[in-house]
This record gives C-alpha cells, sequence and structure tokens, in this order.
C-alpha cells in the first residue's frame, strides 16, 4: 500500500501531509483511512499540541475521487458501495471536530469540493496566494451534502446560497471573506508556525476544553443530520445524472444538460 498521507512530528506539532498527486489528493478510500490512522497517532503522541494538515503539489484536496466513484463491476451494488463511500468521509469530518486539539489546516493550492469539508472541519484554517477554492458538486449532478455539515456553521448565508449553486472559483482573500478560512496569509508556513508557537504554550487539558466550546454547536447539528446527509449523498452518486457527470469529468467533455448551454 503506497503512502499517502505522511506523518511527521516536531515539537509539539504532528504534521499529516497528503500526498496523492496521482489523483490531486483526492479523498480515496485509502487516503481517509490514513488519515484517520495519522490522526490516531497524533492523538497517542505524548507533547503533541496540535496537527497541521498539510499537502504536496499544487492541489490541496481536489474532493471525491471521482475514478473510484464511477468504478464498480457487476458484482458490486454500487448504492451499497455509494453508502460505505459517503460514511467515509462523515467519518472523518466527524474525527477531526472530534479531536481533544486544535486541527489546522495549511493551505497552498486548489481546492475542490469535498476538500473544502476538509477545510471547514478543522478549526483554523490558513490559505496562501496559490489557493483557489470552488464547490462544483452540482456541476456533475450531485451536491454538497455532507460537507454541508461543516461548511454551512462557518461561511456565510449568502456565500453559501453562491457559491454551492454556481461552481465558481474564488481565492483565500473572498475564502477569509466569507468565514470559510480563517486567515489568508502570503506565507503559509510561517503562519501556521506562529500559530502552533502559541497553541504549543497551552495545556492538553485547556485545549481540549477549549475546542470543545467551539465545536459543541457544529457537533449538535451534525449528528442530528449525518444520516439524513449522507443518505443523501450515495443517492445522488449513483443516480444517472450523477454518473453521466461523473464521466463527462473524467472524459473532459461536456455533460448532456450543459450541451446546449452558450
Amino acid at each position: 500500500m503506497p503512502t499517502l498521507v505522511h506523518y511527521s512530528v516536531e515539537g509539539s506539532v504532528a504534521r499529516l501531509t497528503l500526498d496523492s498527486p496521482d489523483n490531486r489528493n483526492a479523498l480515496s478510500t485509502a487516503l481517509v483511512n490514513q488519515l484517520h490512522q495519522g490522526l490516531t497517532d497524533a492523538a497517542e503522541e505524548a507533547g503533541v499540541r496540535a496537527v497541521v494538515l498539510d499537502h504536496t503539489g499544487g492541489t490541496f484536496c481536489a474532493g471525491a475521487d471521482l475514478t473510484q466513484a464511477a468504478s464498480g463491476g457487476p458484482a458490486v451494488d454500487p448504492g451499497h458501495l455509494a453508502v460505505d463511500r459517503a460514511r467515509e468521509l462523515t467519518q472523518l469530518l466527524r474525527r477531526i471536530l472530534k479531536l481533544p486539539m486544535p486541527v489546522i489546516a495549511a493551505v497552498d493550492g486548489h481546492v475542490r469540493a469535498g476538500g473544502l469539508g476538509l477545510v471547514g472541519a478543522c478549526d483554523i484554517a490558513v490559505a496562501g496566494p496559490a489557493s483557489t477554492f470552488a464547490l462544483t458538486e452540482a456541476r456533475i449532478g450531485v451536491a454538497p451534502s455532507i460537507i454541508s455539515l461543516t461548511l454551512l456553521p462557518k461561511m456565510t448565508a449568502r456565500a453559501a446560497g453562491r457559491y454551492f449553486l454556481t461552481g465558481e472559483k474564488f481565492g483565500a482573500a473572498e475564502a477569509a471573506n466569507i468565514g470559510l478560512i480563517t486567515m489568508a496569509s502570503e506565507d503559509v508556513r510561517a503562519t501556521v508556525a506562529s500559530l502552533t508557537d502559541a497553541i504549543g504554550k497551552a495545556s492538553p487539558q485547556g485545549l481540549a476544553a477549549s475546542k470543545a466550546l467551539t465545536t459543541a454547536s457544529i457537533l449538535e447539528a451534525f449528528d442530528r443530520g449525518a444520516d439524513e446527509l449522507t443518505e443523501q449523498s450515495a443517492r445522488l452518486f449513483v443516480s444517472e445524472e450523477a454518473r453521466e457527470g461523473m464521466m463527462a469529468f473524467l472524459q473532459k467533455r461536456t455533460p448532456r444538460w450543459g450541451a446546449a448551454n452558450p
């Protein structure tokens, strides 16, 4: 099994680096499982006070692995497979929210679809000048169902009403303006280092209790809506429109419903 998430510790900081360039750090089952393991390792590592979610290459995370989502042999029930994949994402986002230490997203690359859910789940998110963001689910026939659990509590209602529907691309300054990220920075590494230095002065108990204050209402709403939105996500992913949308994306062509557009 290739290493898709590298784990390292420096001082009080555990760093999880997404490194799956072949699919732009998409949320494959293998990558999600390795992220879970990295979070477990960080929580059990003596002296760690913060986790930094980093990436290699020009993409932080491209969202769902559409190659994986569009595959499946005749012996595989696509409905069951879609539910399993949707639950993988739900469980990962909840895990980040529940981790008893802050998780910081260090973004300086492209973030799409489910990747925004990761950013929304993090306690602090810093994005650099190479960062771009887009919620492109509607363009392939699905919706940001599960990731709405971490995005809607952070983004302004007007911004969600726009970007959930249009799929427009926007940069770090806009992401900070609408609450998706904490701050835009010209030097992500230096900014994150300053934040982790400050966090490193806190006690484990103080961090855990303080983080819980900020995530309690998010988790309450998350647990209330997770099952329904997981089922909705799975149902959309196995629909005919979604299959057409995913195949059009993979084949770099216009989907059927876009053919008549000017």
